[in-house]
C-alpha cells in the first residue's frame, strides 16, 4: 500500500479522536460517555491493526449502473464499531434487553401494492399544460408535486417539470434536477401522466390561467371547476402545490400514483443518493443508530413561538422573525400555552432524558438530521453530554464531498432524508413535513421502527424533573417506556378527522397521506400473494 494512503488513514484516525475528546471536554462529560469516547477509540484503533482494514476509504463506483441504480462500494470492508463487550461499558442493560431497542415492529406482512388496476390506461391526447410553482421545504415540495401528478392525470394534462420553491425561508435556488433524478421521474410515469421538462416554445408567452386550486379537494372540483378552464387557455398555472388533493375518498388508481411518485418515482439526483448512501455505510460503521430529527431550528422555533429553555435574547430575536416574516399569519403566540399542548419541538436536552427513559445507552450512535440548532452548542451541551457518538452530515463527509451542496437547503436536506429512512430507529422530535413523509416511508419499506413522542404527556414529566417532584430512574423510565409502547410505526389504518371538527380544520386534522399510505398502498402479503399488483421494494 502507497505510504501517501497509509498516512491519510492515520492522520484521518487522529483527527476523528482528537475531535471526540474535543467534544466531550466541551461539554464535561462523565465517565460513562468517557466509555463511549473508548468505544469509538477502539473502532477506529481497529482499522489500523491489520492490512486488510489499513486506511480504509471510500469511494464511488466509476463502473456503470445497471437500470440506472447508483450505488457506492468501499474498496475494504468497512471496520465494526465497538464490540458488544466495549458497548456494555457505559452500564447497559443485558444483551437481550438492548437488541429489544432496535428490533423492528411487527410488520404483520404489509407490503407495498401500488401497481396500477387493469383498468388503468396510458394517459391519452393531452388536454393542455399544467404549470406547477410548489411551495415550502423539501418535503412539502414533494408532497405538493405528488399531488399534481395526481391531478394531471385526472385533468389528462401534460405536467410540466414543476418549478421549485425559491422564496421560503431558505431561499433556495435549486431547480428540480439539482433535488431529483429528473429523467427517472419522467420515465417512470410515461405510463400514467405525459411530462415534459419545458413549455413549446410557441407557449411561453402565451397566456396563462393562474389559479390557486382549492386545499383537499377531490375528483369533482378538479373535473368541473378546473378541466373547463382549457377551453379558454393552453395552460395553467397551479400558483400553489401543498395540500390541494384530499387525503381520502380517491380513487384506488390515483392513490396508488400518489405513492408511486412520492416512494419511487420522485428518487433524488444520483450525486444526492450518492453521497446519502455513502453517509448511511458510515453510520452503520458504527453500528445500529438512531436517526434523530432534531427540529431545533430557527425557523420552527420562531414559527411556533416555543421559547422553552432560551434566553430573553433569542426569544426576542425569534419574535422578530416572525413579525417580519409576511407570510406566517400567526403573530402573537403564548409559548406557555403552545408547550402545553404538545406543539413545540422537544428541546435537545429533553431529548437526551427521552433517549436515556427508553433504555438507550450513552454509546448509541446517533445521527442528528437537521438544519443548524439554534443557538449551537450551547442548547447540545446536555444531550452530547448523554450521548457523544453524535454524527451529522458535516462530521460524516469531508468539507469536499459537501462542497457542490453549498448552501443549499433541499439538497442538504436530502442527505439528511436517506440517512433517516435508512436508520435502525427514526426520532422526531417534531412532527413537520420532514417527520411525516420519513415515518411514511418507513411505513412504506416494512413499516421500520419509528418512535413518535408524545410531547404532550413528556412536557408535563419534564416540568415535573425540573421542579423536582419526579426524577430520573426507574419511576420515570418506565412511565414514558408504556406511554411509547404503541408509537413506534406499527401497521394500522391512517387516522381520520379529529371528531367534532368542521370545514378546513376537519381536513387538517386527519393524518397526512403519505404520513401513513395504509390501506391504499399497503396490503398484507398472505392474503394477496397472487395479486399483480403487490410489488416489493
Amino acid at each position: 500500500m502507497p505510504l501517501r494512503r497509509k498516512v491519510r488513514g492515520a492522520a484521518g484516525r487522529r483527527a476523528a479522536l482528537r475531535w471526540w475528546l474535543r467534544s466531550l471536554a466541551a461539554v464535561g462529560a462523565t465517565i460513562t460517555a468517557a466509555a463511549a469516547l473508548l468505544a469509538v477509540a477502539l473502532h477506529f484503533s481497529s482499522s489500523a491493526s491489520g492490512p486488510v482494514l489499513s486506511g480504509v476509504r471510500y469511494r464511488l463506483s466509476k463502473q456503470s449502473r445497471e437500470a440506472g441504480e447508483l450505488r457506492w462500494e468501499q474498496e475494504f470492508a468497512p471496520p465494526q464499531l465497538a464490540s458488544p463487550q466495549s458497548r456494555k461499558l457505559d452500564g447497559a442493560a443485558d444483551g437481550a434487553a438492548e437488541r429489544r431497542l432496535w428490533l423492528p415492529v411487527p410488520s404483520r406482512r404489509f407490503a407495498p401494492c401500488v401497481a396500477p388496476s387493469p383498468e388503468h390506461k396510458s394517459p391519452g391526447p393531452s388536454r393542455g399544460y399544467l404549470l406547477v410553482h410548489t411551495n415550502g421545504g423539501l418535503n412539502q415540495m414533494r408532497a405538493g408535486i405528488s399531488d399534481m401528478v395526481a391531478v394531471a392525470r385526472m385533468l389528462n394534462a401534460t405536467l410540466i417539470i414543476p418549478e421549485l420553491d425559491k422564496k421560503s425561508f431558505w431561499h433556495d435556488k435549486s431547480n428540480f434536477s439539482d433535488v431529483f433524478d429528473e429523467e427517472f421521474f419522467i420515465h417512470s410515469l410515461a405510463n400514467d401522466v405525459k411530462v415534459e421538462k419545458r413549455l413549446p416554445a410557441e407557449l411561453v408567452k402565451a397566456p396563462k390561467s393562474v389559479r390557486y386550486f382549492k386545499s383537499w379537494s377531490g375528483v369533482n372540483y378538479y373535473q368541473d371547476e378546473i378541466y373547463p378552464l382549457w377551453g379558454h387557455r393552453q395552460v395553467i398555472r397551479a400558483a400553489k402545490s401543498d395540500s390541494r388533493l384530499a387525503n381520502n375518498y380517491l380513487p384506488p388508481d390515483i392513490q396508488k400514483l400518489r405513492c408511486r411518485t412520492f416512494f419511487q418515482a420522485l428518487r433524488f439526483a444520483p450525486p444526492i443518493e450518492a453521497l446519502g448512501n455513502l453517509l448511511v455505510e458510515r453510520m452503520r460503521s458504527f453500528g445500529p443508530y438512531i436517526a434523530l430529527h432534531l427540529r431545533y431550528e430557527k425557523d420552527m422555533l420562531a414559527f411556533s413561538g416555543c421559547t422553552h429553555g432560551l434566553s430573553q435574547t433569542e426569544s426576542e430575536e425569534l419574535a422578530m422573525i416572525r413579525e417580519n416574516t409576511s407570510y406566517w399569519k400567526v403573530k402573537d403566540i403564548d409559548p406557555l400555552e403552545q408547550r402545553s399542548h404538545g406543539y413545540c419541538p422537544l428541546t435537545p436536552k429533553e431529548v437526551g432524558i427521552f433517549l436515556s427513559a427508553l433504555g438507550y445507552p450513552s454509546s448509541t450512535p446517533v445521527y442528528i438530521a437537521s438544519g443548524e440548532i439554534y443557538g449551537g452548542e450551547s442548547h447540545m451541551i446536555d444531550l452530547l453530554s448523554r450521548f457523544p457518538i453524535m454524527m451529522n452530515k458535516e462530521k460524516l463527509a469531508s468539507a469536499e464531498e459537501l462542497q457542490p451542496f453549498g448552501q443549499y437547503a433541499s439538497q442538504k436536506a436530502a442527505l439528511d432524508y436517506i440517512v433517516s429512512v435508512e436508520s435502525e430507529v427514526f426520532i422526531p422530535s417534531y412532527s413537520g413535513n420532514m417527520a411525516r413523509a420519513v415515518a411514511g416511508h418507513r411505513r412504506f419499506l416494512g413499516h421500520r421502527k419509528t418512535i413518535n413522542p408524545d410531547r404532550k404527556a413528556l412536557v408535563r414529566l419534564f416540568d415535573k424533573v425540573d421542579s423536582g417532584l419526579l426524577k430520573e430512574g426507574e419511576r420515570l423510565s418506565q412511565r414514558i417506556i408504556n406511554i411509547h409502547r404503541k408509537r413506534q410505526g406499527s401497521p394500522r389504518k391512517r387516522k381520520g378527522p379529529v371528531s367534532g371538527t368542521k370545514g378546513s380544520d376537519r381536513f387538517r386534522s386527519e393524518e397526512a397521506f403519505y404520513e401513513n399510505p395504509l390501506p391504499d398502498c399497503l396490503c398484507q402479503a398472505d392474503s394477496l400473494a397472487s395479486d399483480a399488483s403487490l410489488v416489493s421494494v
